[in-house]
């Protein structure tokens, strides 16, 4: 699944889009007392007051919002597992009958609760319906729509939210004009922050991947990893984090500890070269030899693809793995890295690594970042100091 299949589901939630039709939606109210299923309903979606489908709509969206390996995880379901989450799902994808459909579901908040301990109450939402996807761009020129021949690909939707208090409020009586104190107890579903759920299926090159799910989750690089292997029965995917980290473990072996910031700044430029110059659909990926080429071209000495298998070998035990170059590294426009000290931290973007260093100045480590122009602190602009 990549960023753009992501985005056009995305952009599907919306009222009155012919490109979407939701048939059923069921809600389970679980109750963080008790841990059991306090109560549950299903209607057709259609019978639903407009404004609750705008606030089902907007969740939806603010579930499948993220990026890929962050907040996103396209799962492969495991093999051989009991009970498995994917039997259930494609049976109720397959299944015309709404109570059917609603008794698969209710078997997957089974699994949700075991082995679970909620710390508020939560709402469990599933929703099943078809979105369609035009098979050519629409050409406003034309007699013809490009809606006029689309695929429909049926799916599943589960978003978890859970439930806050209402706050105790001061309000304005305009009939009788009083202040009056209002205390309401129905707790309110929080709709704009689901916490996490999936998509089934998967999408891959526009055709429907039911081995595959999406899996969603509101706290970025923090997948459920009960959720994933105990209730979607699936295989944990490595996290843009992570794989930052395997990358940096990965330089550490082959370089060193150290390395200077002219060198880094080249690491990362290479890296961006890779992305912006791919050309097919799927995310560029780095194997050993794409690290040992980008490694030597940005100056670390002594590189040999040896070593640099081997290093692949000693962190990720297997020489044949490959990294997402989108993971490992900072987005190059618009994040920084972070330059961490005991005084200060530092961001800079990954391209301006290379005017910034660390120099022995009279026997202290100083970090000494070269600049075009005068620096200003609070509006007043910083002295110039020559130092001998």
């Amino acid at each position: 699944m990549i960023k753009k299949e992501v985005a056009h589901i995305r952009k599907q939630f919306k009222l009155d889009n012919d490109l979407l039709n939701i048939d059923d939606i069921l809600n389970v109210y679980i109750m963080k007392e008790t841990n059991e299923i306090y109560h549950w309903e299903r209607l057709p979606f259609g019978l639903v007051d407009r404004e609750k489908q705008e606030l089902y709509m907007g969740n939806f969206k603010k579930l499948l919002t993220g990026e890929l390996d962050h907040k996103l995880f396209e799962l492969k379901f495991q093999e051989n597992a009991e009970d498995p989450a994917q039997v259930m799902l494609h049976q109720g994808l397959s299944t015309g009958d709404p109570e059917e459909w609603q008794d698969l579901m209710l078997l997957l908040v089974d699994k949700m609760m075991a082995d679970t301990k909620y710390e508020r109450d939560t709402v469990i939402t599933f929703v099943r319906g078809q979105y369609y996807r035009p098979t050519k761009a629409r050409n406003e020129e034309a007699e013809e729509s490009g809606k006029d021949e689309v695929f429909g690909h049926p799916f599943i939707l589960c978003s978890v939210n859970s439930t806050e208090k209402q706050r105790k409020t001061l309000l304005f009586d305009y009939v009788e004009r009083e202040f009056k104190y209002n205390v309401i107890v129905d707790p309110i579903i929080k709709l704009s922050s689901p916490e996490e759920g999936f998509f089934y299926p998967s999408v891959t090159d526009n055709y429907s991947d039911v081995n595959r799910i999406l899996y969603c989750t509101g706290k970025s690089n923090f997948p459920n990893p009960h959720f994933i292997e105990h209730v979607l029965n699936a295989d944990r995917s490595t996290t843009a984090m992570e794989e930052r980290g395997i990358f940096e473990e990965i330089v550490k072996e082959v370089a060193g500890e150290q390395l200077d910031g002219a060198t880094l700044a080249h690491v990362y430029e290479e890296i961006h070269h890779v992305i912006e110059n791919h050309q097919e659909e799927e995310p560029p990926k780095l194997d050993y030899k794409d690290v040992e080429r980008v490694l030597t071209v940005s100056g670390v000495e002594n590189v040999t693809p040896e070593k640099v298998e081997q290093a692949f070998q000693t962190v990720v035990d297997d020489t044949n793995y490959e990294l997402k170059a989108s993971s490992v590294m900072p987005k190059f426009s618009s994040k920084s890295i972070k330059i961490d000290t005991k005084v200060a931290t530092i961001s800079v973007s990954p391209q301006d690594l290379r005017y910034v260093k660390q120099v022995n100045y009279q026997g202290r480590r100083c970090i000494l970042i070269e600049v075009d122009e005068d620096a200003v602190i609070e509006g007043f602009t910083l002295s110039t100091e020559t130092l001998l």
